[in-house]
């Protein structure tokens, strides 16, 4: 089992930036992919990153590709997204997920996830 638990959410002007971490429990975090997902208000939930167990392979969105970075520490047992230059079309409710699979296929679909936290909001003002 394992619990994950987001921070870092906030409100932010356009074109700023935030850094959302997500830590989680358990002894077993690093054999994990760990995926973000986002969901508005009235959309469906969406795919925004994914980084592999080790960190060496990593996954965009292309509507946040070059803006957003997502990155983890074994050690602490957290993954991190920074998000840069910050548009309004990037509020959201911000939820990880956890991956046991090593394969990355429909790593996109929430579905295959595991576990979820429980959101941090993001709110991007004009």
């Amino acid at each position: 089992q394992v619990q994950l638990v987001e921070s870092g959410g906030g409100l932010v002007q356009a074109g700023g930036s935030l850094r959302l971490s997500c830590a989680a429990s358990g002894r077993t975090f690093s054999s994990y992919a760990m995926g973000w997902f986002r969901q508005a208000p009235g959309k469906e939930r969406e795919f925004v990153s994914r980084i592999s167990s080790t960190g060496i392979s990593t996954y965009y969105a292309d509507s946040v590709k070059g803006r957003f970075t997502i990155s983890r520490d074994n050690a602490k047992n957290t993954v991190y997204l920074q998000m840069n230059s910050l548009k309004p079309e990037d509020t959201a409710l911000y939820y990880c997920a956890a991956d046991r699979r090593t394969s990355i296929l429909r790593y996109r679909d929430g579905d295959i996830y595991d576990y979820w936290g429980q959101g941090t909001q993001v709110t991007v003002s004009s």
